[in-house]
């Protein structure tokens, strides 16, 4: 049981207790590196399910899966187990900030009485800007007694300091993926044939990688590519991915007469593969909200299109600078996502490698777990 006794060195560290139900994949990188820089006690519930995939617990030194996600009613839950802990010892405690939780809420209470050393940071969203009043209201109250978050994106804390929040206590973390793996095989990428060996023509190819899911919206890039066709204007599409929405758009393929310009790669999991592909596209379209593609797509040197509907886009979206790493479109308008696409293309007519250079910067600048980690520590005053 925790907690554990870490080495000398360490010894007059700040403690650091992270306390989440569960932990994605794309989170191993940067939790690593926390667990190798910081003097960190993870906690999660070791029954959390989720529809993501998970990365292994046992590469974290001292982390107690404990505690077990229960549910109240509907979405509900709080975390069996939360109160046998001894989270007084710890100097930062960081959550997900999560409203529905009880065992958040009674963490809260906890603060103002016997845990008054111990200061409390959310690793959160934050704000959307599409809360109702009651929403407002209910996170308001829920975030008056935190220190400090963690935010995924300027959007969100410009929206909190409107509300009212303290900008001394928002802190702007972004997120990262895998940066040293996927650096690794950036450095190693070479340009390649193989866009105009599969369509037999010199288009600009236009990629999407991920699920292929309605939520996704990637029947807009069919119908958008489909619009520029019948003013001149041809580009190849490519699928890496697969799901439940194949078929249809397959359907809407034809119905645009653009058989011999869409490739429907299907799922790929080699990383080296999907970094070559990604790194010999000129454009990524994600119709609708891009999140985590973002930053895959512009570590591997392609720029990105998504919509402009912020309050309904994921923080990720702040990695597209227009001109320079992408562009967006109006939400849900299809000869607007034309267009931009069109716009793009005419704009950067032989600066593929500039551009190829500012998606670089963008990564390596703040969208990665090194970025993180230097905020972490300036926030905690950790040396």
């Amino acid at each position: 049981a925790l907690p554990i006794l870490k080495d000398k060195k360490n010894i007059m560290a700040k403690k650091i207790a992270m306390l989440f139900p569960y932990t994605p994949s794309y989170r191993e990188a940067i939790y690593k590196l926390m667990d190798k820089e910081l003097d960190v006690d993870w906690f999660f519930c070791g029954n959390a399910k989720r529809n993501l995939k998970m990365f292994d617990y046992s590469l974290l030194k001292h982390c107690d899966l404990s505690m077990e996600e229960k549910k109240v009613g509907g979405p509900v839950v709080y975390y069996k187990g939360i109160k046998k802990l001894n989270l007084q010892q710890y100097d930062a405690i960081i959550c997900p900030g999560v409203i529905r939780s009880f065992s958040e809420w009674w963490l809260l209470q906890k603060l103002g009485k016997g845990m008054k050393e111990s200061k409390l940071y959310l690793w959160t969203h934050g704000w959307y800007g599409k809360e109702s009043c009651w929403q407002k209201n209910i996170k308001k109250f829920f975030f008056r007694k935190v220190d400090g978050f963690f935010l995924y994106g300027d959007y969100a804390r410009n929206e909190m300091i409107k509300e009212g929040f303290d900008a001394s206590k928002l802190h702007v973390i972004k997120n990262s993926l895998d940066y040293d793996k996927q650096l690794e095989l950036r450095n190693n990428i070479v340009a390649s044939n193989v866009y105009k060996e599969h369509f037999k023509n010199d288009n600009p190819t236009i990629i999407f990688i991920g699920r292929l899911t309605p939520v996704k919206k990637l029947d807009q890039i069919v119908g958008a590519v489909g619009i520029l066709k019948q003013k001149g204007e041809n580009y190849n599409i490519v699928f890496v991915g697969d799901g439940e929405i194949r078929q249809s758009l397959e359907v809407e393929v034809v119905k645009h007469q653009l058989q011999d310009n869409v490739w429907f790669y299907g799922s790929c999991f080699d990383e080296k593969i999907n970094a070559e592909l990604i790194y010999n596209a000129d454009l990524c379209v994600a119709p609708g909200n891009i999140g985590l593609t973002a930053m895959h797509v512009l570590m591997f040197g392609c720029p990105a299109i998504s919509h402009n509907n912020f309050k309904w886009q994921m923080p990720e979206f702040e990695s597209i600078i227009p001109g320079h790493t992408g562009d967006f479109f109006e939400y849900d308008n299809v000869e607007d996502l034309a267009r931009s696409i069109s716009q793009w293309f005419t704009s950067k007519n032989g600066y593929r490698e500039e551009v190829r250079k500012a998606c670089y910067k963008e990564i390596d600048d703040c969208w990665n777990p090194y970025y993180q980690l230097n905020l972490i520590k300036k926030v905690l005053e950790i040396k």
